[in-house]
């Protein structure tokens, strides 16, 4: 097609707008491609192997905001989908996958140009439901998750993408509120917090058409918070409450709502409510783990999966070593050091995948301060 460029990304040929290779921003016109996403859509197709691993039902991706059908053609190409039906309301996008497709000789590939929700609701009936529903919108997704849901099947995964990182991280707490049910505070780990406001907004919409999700896998990666949540017929028993910051000595809190710092009294900002239960599923991320020598993805992918798998378990959220050397007004040591020190302090800790310098671990902030930067005894 005119003005397009034939690339590789994974193992799928595909035609991408010329433009979008070059410019800093990538256009939306004649269609939307960001080639700096290879690696959100490099966890996609190991979420979606994932997924079908031993998965009985039709193996069908609804991709609704499909843009030029990247993640759909790879999926189609790489994750064992066996049929994908790619959806945008731009036509030249529309047209540009379909010769992708052609390129990598795809079968099983239907089209479909029409709003999101009112694609999602043609599928949203007994024996159309699909497997993997994914969600990719510019801005916030919340508008969608409803029609989504409705179109999983059961035992299904939905994927969501939220890039209004501004209303999520606290600067529009209002709209903030309308869009997702609660509010956000700015604190180191906010993206953390977003991530988990998302999670709430999905939870939320689950309970009241009664049915439940369970995150498998989350990231945030430059500009994206992107949620894996598996939809299931059983109704859950909650997972949204708040997290309480102190900034008088750091404690953070992640469960019910309080009015105080339990280590030194003073008062705490609240965000919330939002999904305060886990955010990756050991099982699933070691199956992602496990489809990573089959698959062309970044190198990065393994080693991102294997934070994820030892903080699937720890408790929510995470400090940063920065943060907690300019509470004790010192540098910082290096993230493996203090990992080490906890642990020898007798604390569970391990790093994040949700930030290069961050830390989970059981401990409060007074015993972090503790083994992470002791008090030296005077010399007399």
């Amino acid at each position: 097609m005119k003005g397009c460029k034939e690339i590789v990304e994974g193992a799928t040929k595909m035609l991408v707008p010329a433009e979008s290779l070059t410019g800093e921003a990538p256009p939306r016109r004649p269609a939307f491609f960001n080639p700096r996403a290879a690696v959100t859509r490099d966890y996609s197709v190991l979420a979606y192997a994932a997924l079908l691993d031993g998965f009985e039902g039709p193996r069908t991706l609804l991709d609704a905001m499909a843009g030029i059908g990247a993640r759909g053609l790879r999926a189609a190409n790489e994750s064992g989908v066996d049929r994908v039906v790619l959806n945008d309301l731009n036509g030249t996008a529309v047209e540009i996958a379909k010769e992708s497709a052609a390129l990598n000789s795809l079968k099983g590939i239907e089209y479909s140009q029409d709003d999101a929700c009112r694609f999602l609701a043609e599928h949203s009936g007994r024996g159309r439901r699909a497997a993997i529903v994914d969600v990719d919108p510019f801005g916030s997704p919340a508008a969608y998750v409803d029609c989504a849901a409705r179109s999983v099947m059961h035992g299904g995964m939905l994927a969501v993408t939220a890039t209004d990182l501004q209303v999520l991280n606290g600067l529009w707490n209002d709209a903030c509120q309308k869009k997702y049910g609660g509010v956000p505070i700015r604190v180191h780990y906010g993206n953390e917090v977003a991530i988990r406001l998302v999670l709430g907004c999905v939870w939320s919409v689950c309970a009241r058409l009664g049915s439940n999700m369970s995150p498998l896998f989350a990231e945030s990666d430059m500009h994206y918070y992107r949620v894996y949540v598996r939809i299931e017929k059983k109704t859950g028993t909650g997972g949204l409450g708040y997290v309480t910051h102190c900034d008088g000595c750091g404690q953070r809190e992640a469960g019910g709502m309080a009015g105080s710092c339990r280590l030194c009294g003073s008062a705490v900002r609240v965000a919330g409510p939002l999904w305060t239960g886990k955010m990756f599923d050991s099982e699933f991320v070691k199956k992602m783990i496990s489809k990573v020598p089959e698959m062309t993805v970044d190198c990065s992918c393994q080693k991102t999966l294997e934070k994820c798998l030892a903080e699937a378990g720890m408790p929510g959220t995470y400090h940063t070593i920065d943060e907690t050397a300019s509470r004790a007004r010192t540098g910082p040591p290096k993230l493996a050091d203090a990992i080490q020190r906890l642990r020898e302090s007798g604390h569970a800790a391990s790093a994040t995948s949700l930030d290069s310098t961050g830390f989970r671990t059981d401990a409060d902030a007074r015993q972090i301060a503790g083994a992470l930067y002791p008090v030296k005894p005077r010399q007399t």
